[in-house]
């Protein structure tokens, strides 16, 4: 089978489905390894985005599906408040007004009706609040294919005023310094002189 109708395949049963299609389900189709099927599926989302075409081929976890590129239009307060979802899977809806400052009602209702937030079952607490979590129609949508591809929170201390100060990311390794009677002390030694 050449190559143009090995993708072709792919496309069709994508499309199909209409779901996410685990890798080894394509590997029974088409009968060949999972590495061919990454490298088949590499090549046609290269082709999907080169073509500026109105579908797009995302991987999902260990699977792949076909949507369309057309995404909701979030306000600034819904992006922020599923950030603050995707970072603290199984978060309240009060821990995420606490982290804003401001009601997130309307902003869960949102996502929720979007899809892009699920119940993750209730919390052991006073009342029984619910929690939140993101689905994988998040993943879609930003183009992640799970929740350890985000990238990393810059990491804070509150100063003597209490506000966030942002620290270095990048930490100076510090050289061990030399013990004496070797090289790099009579180096310096000279240099001071």
């Amino acid at each position: 089978m050449e190559i143009n109708q090995k993708k072709s395949i792919i496309e069709a049963i994508l499309f199909a489905a209409g779901r996410p299609v685990k890798k080894s389900e394509m590997v029974l189709a088409l009968e060949i390894t999972e590495e061919d099927i990454e490298n088949l599926v590499q090549k046609m989302q290269e082709e999907y985005c080169e073509d500026n075409r109105g579908l797009e081929l995302i991987k999902v976890e260990d699977s792949y599906q076909l949507c369309t590129r057309n995404k909701p239009n979030l306000s600034n307060a819904a992006l922020e408040t599923l950030a603050i979802i995707a970072y603290n899977p199984k978060i309240t809806r009060a821990e995420i007004e606490a982290i804003r400052g401001v009601s997130a009602d309307a902003c869960v209702y949102k996502l929720l009706e979007y899809g892009l937030i699920e119940e993750a079952g209730k919390i052991d607490l006073p009342g029984k609040p619910m929690s939140y979590k993101t689905t994988n129609d998040f993943l879609r949508m930003f183009g992640y294919s799970s929740l350890e591809e985000l990238p990393e929170l810059p990491r804070y201390k509150l100063d003597e005023n209490k506000q966030i100060v942002i620290e270095d990311l990048i930490e100076e390794r510090e050289a061990p310094e030399p013990h004496e009677g070797e090289e790099g002390v009579k180096d310096e030694e000279d240099n001071k002189k």
